[in-house]
């Protein structure tokens, strides 16, 4: 693998995190995005990020500030992936957008770039047509605060070539991650094929009145030595996102359970903006929430 130079389509939840990840790790990126105002919010999360990693990784000034010197900036995609080795699109999860975005690549990007899309919901053969190089394209998923989750999730589809998914794989491991490789497609991955239907689980129970919240947590945390319950983990996920991805399965499948918990997260969520830690309050109020308390197992 002879990656030095990564462009970083999409400045958003991840796309930035992915950027100053790699960045940190001595790689020249370009963070690319649809203008000039959005890449400088993007700079100001870069500030964010600084206080994360001198907090979380004991990461130095000069670490940092070699970190500033190894990102640039562009709103032109052709200038942006000019000298790309590896470019990682972090583009909004829509399929019309991300094709849209892979078509317009095609025509600009160098025959050696290798494409990456960061999609936690949509798989690689979707768009590797759209690509115009589907053998050196992959799916490299993040888990969200990738300093701290440094999980990457390697998946590739039926033609990736077997070089360009160990390629990524020794990326991975470059850029401080712990490398997932995948040996099929899988909708969700490895993480999200557990973890929803853990949360699903827990929404059940909370539903049907079989237990409340804290009661749910408090027997996952308990049994499984995990730090925090379900509950409190659809509070970082966000509760919108829970009760979207409920909504479009109660649609399509109009099964009851799921229009029961669809009205629950409505009512007691959506209505009164109750989203989560971004809100201040979900299932737990933040910032000092109840399951952190010493005495919450007790």
């Amino acid at each position: 693998m002879n990656y030095k130079n990564i462009t970083i389509a999409g400045s958003g939840v991840l796309g930035y995190q992915i950027a100053f990840q790699t960045a940190f790790h001595g790689f020249n990126v370009t963070v690319y995005d649809i203008n000039d105002e959005v890449l400088e919010k993007a700079k100001g999360k870069f500030e964010i990020m600084s206080y994360a990693f001198k907090n979380d990784l004991n990461a130095s000034q000069e670490q940092l500030e070699d970190t500033y010197q190894n990102l640039s900036y562009s709103s032109n995609l052709e200038e942006a992936v000019k000298d790309a080795d590896l470019l990682i699109e972090a583009v909004p999860e829509d399929p019309q957008i991300k094709m849209g975005f892979y078509k317009k690549l095609a025509k600009v990007a160098l025959e050696k770039t290798v494409f990456a899309t960061n999609s936690s919901t949509l798989l690689p053969s979707q768009f590797a047509s759209s690509t115009g190089r589907p053998e050196k394209f992959v799916a490299l998923h993040f888990a969200n605060e990738i300093w701290k989750h440094n999980t990457a999730e390697i998946m590739g589809h039926p033609t990736t070539s077997p070089k360009v998914f160990n390629d990524m794989v020794e990326f991975a491991k470059r850029i401080g991650m712990l490398p997932l490789p995948l040996h099929k497609e899988q909708p969700g991955y490895i993480l999200n094929s557990l973890l929803v239907p853990l949360l699903g689980a827990a929404l059940d129970l909370v539903v049907n009145e079989v237990a409340d919240p804290p009661t749910v947590d408090k027997t996952w945390m308990k049994a499984t030595g995990a730090p925090v319950g379900p509950c409190a983990i659809l509070d970082v996920v966000g509760i919108t996102t829970a009760y979207n991805i409920n909504k479009m399965a109660a649609e399509k499948t109009q099964d009851a359970d799921k229009i029961k918990v669809v009205k629950y997260l409505e009512e007691n969520f959506i209505n009164k903006n109750k989203l989560g830690v971004a809100t201040g309050a979900g299932f737990y109020t933040y910032p000092n929430p109840a399951f952190q308390k010493e005495d919450f197992l007790k």
